[in-house]
């Protein structure tokens, strides 16, 4: 009786032979390195390349002969799906707490790693890249697979690609603690984790298009474009904002490449496009697949969906520098971003018009499905926040918003509504999908999260917009003498009761978030299994 050879796979090789190398990379500038940080991440780096090369052999070893490696790859999904959850909950707890120190500043303790200037880039960074990116890595793979009827290329890419994304935001959260940190708005991570994340990402875009490229489907579906741009875009984006020069190689610190208004002006190309391209197309992507999947409806018109993407796209680039508006940044690009600012508002608006009449003939799945309807007021607060965002972009307004709380309630009816709506709809879609459910374990705790989670964000952005208005208002007040009216302690004074507020709500945000984990927990361990297996393509019928 013949015997099938088991071998190790080029793939699998390549990727052992980088990561051993790379663990010895590590080995060796841990012993040279110059301060502590470096020192405990090239301990990270080495333990985590260590770990990738056990699992490669790990499975190697454990994998049969003759594997059936036809079906759908929902491994490296169920961990991004799992992973966003738990990054989520800690993103959104370590934002509450900032919310609660800005309120009694004796929270800080005293204490450098629990000071809110190390605190809110790792809440921002936990809520952006470390839960946003993993709903964005689930949801892109699972859609491109399901829409393209091919797997995923490769053993290891995927769980590469999954993997290393985390260990990403190992490193650059445990560096915000520690203190490491460029000083740029959501690009904090030093060069090292910088350079990680671009190896990363260009596995990520190799995989995507290697999908694409297998497809069975001859058509392209309008989701997969969405994420494509995100992709490539997010990629050129982090190349541009990160060209620095490391002092040393054995430390942490390093230097841009750009300075003065040059490197304001790159750095809010970058800082304005990671809202567009990362918290918008992707989660764009999201809306286009999981609206029409859930409610049984086709997109309402392609045609809106290709001209959304189409304008979003050449427009949303040239947006960044509205906010350096009264800066030393020449006046005629402060109006150009301006200007493309305000002509955003149409594809913007043309997007959420396709995803809210999708729902033409199914507005009844309101009443009775709370996932859906979780979804469809996120494209609700996405045309909010596109309509509330070209009018700050406006010189007059944002003489008035700008450095104030409006912002901050501008910014979170978009994060919170929008992308963490439209997240957490995706989310309750995927979980009974990839671990083979009937259904949810509870609707009724789906409602408790949606309830609570929207009180709470009714709490957050009211207040900043009531506060940031006053802030604005109190800034640019004047006596009859000419002198300003109120001192500055005199404003930060006013606001408190309107940052107990906030902070309230961040509360009942934080509570929505652990309902959903209880749910989704409960749903993989005791829901009843479905009929059809979802990891087999053969089983599944054409999108």
């Amino acid at each position: 009786m013949a015997h099938t050879i088991k071998r190790l796979s080029v793939e699998e090789g390549l990727f052992a032979v980088f990561l051993t190398a790379l663990a010895f990379a590590c080995l060796a500038i841990a012993a040279k390195a110059v301060d502590g940080v470096m020192a405990f991440h090239a301990t990270v780096g080495l333990i985590f390349s260590a770990l990738g090369v056990f699992l490669i052999f790990n499975a190697y070893f454990k994998r049969p002969a003759d594997v059936d490696e036809t079906g759908y790859n929902l491994g490296p999904i169920k961990f991004a799906s799992v992973a966003a959850m738990f990054w989520g909950i800690a993103g959104f707890l370590v934002g509450d707490i900032i919310a609660w120190q800005l309120t009694f500043p004796a929270l800080n303790f005293d204490l450098e790693w629990t000071s809110f200037g190390r605190l809110r880039p790792l809440h921002t960074s936990a809520v952006i890249f470390a839960f946003g990116g993993n709903v964005l890595l689930a949801t892109s793979f699972y859609v491109v697979q399901r829409t393209c009827h091919a797997r995923l290329p490769g053993r290891v890419s995927p769980w590469f690609i999954i993997l290393g994304y985390n260990a990403f935001i190992v490193i650059a959260g445990t560096g915000y603690l520690f203190g490491a940190t460029q000083g740029k708005e959501y690009a904090e991570p030093e060069w090292y984790a910088d350079l990680w994340l671009t190896i990363v990402w260009v596995a990520y875009l190799l995989v995507f298009l290697g999908t694409l490229w297998k497809r069975r489907e001859p058509h392209i579906y309008v989701a997969n474009w969405f994420y494509l741009a995100f992709i490539v875009t997010i990629a050129m984006l982090h190349l541009g904002n990160n060209i620095s020069i490391p002092v040393s190689i054995y430390g942490i610190k390093s230097y841009q490449l750009f300075s003065g208004v040059q490197d304001a002006l790159v750095q809010w190309w970058y800082g304005h496009n990671a809202v567009g391209f990362f918290l918008t197309a992707g989660f764009l992507a999201i809306m286009y697949y999981f609206i029409p999947k859930r409610a049984d409806r086709p997109v309402y018109s392609y045609r809106l969906s290709i001209v959304h993407f189409w304008a979003l796209i050449f427009l949303y680039i040239w947006a960044g520098p509205h906010h350096l508006h009264y800066t030393a940044l020449p006046d005629w690009a402060q109006t150009l971003g301006m200007t493309f600012s305000i002509i955003l508002w149409m594809p913007s608006w043309g997007g959420m018009i396709n995803g809210l009449m999708t729902l033409s003939g199914a507005w009844d799945k309101l009443r009775t499905d709370p996932v859906l309807r979780m979804m469809v007021v996120s494209v609700a607060f996405y045309g909010m926040s596109t309509f509330e965002g070209p009018l700050m972009s406006v010189k007059a307004v944002n003489s008035l918003s700008h450095y104030t709380d409006w912002t901050i309630g501008h910014v979170h009816s978009g994060a919170l509504g929008w992308v963490g709506y439209i997240s957490f709809g995706a989310l309750y879609c995927l979980i009974p999908w990839l671990w083979n459910r009937k259904k949810l374990y509870s609707d009724r705790l789906v409602e408790w999260h949606f309830w609570v989670s929207t009180l709470g964000i009714v709490l957050y952005i009211t207040s900043m917009w009531v506060s940031g208005i006053m802030q604005g208002l109190m800034w640019r007040a004047y006596d009859k003498l000419g002198f300003l009216e109120y001192s500055f302690i005199e404003s930060v004074e006013a606001m408190h009761p309107f940052y107990m507020i906030r902070a309230l709500g961040g509360l009942l945000f934080v509570l929505g978030s652990l309902i959903m984990a209880y749910n989704l927990w409960m749903t993989i361990k005791v829901g009843e299994k479905a009929e059809v297996d979802a990891a087999d393509p053969s089983l599944v019928p054409a999108e």
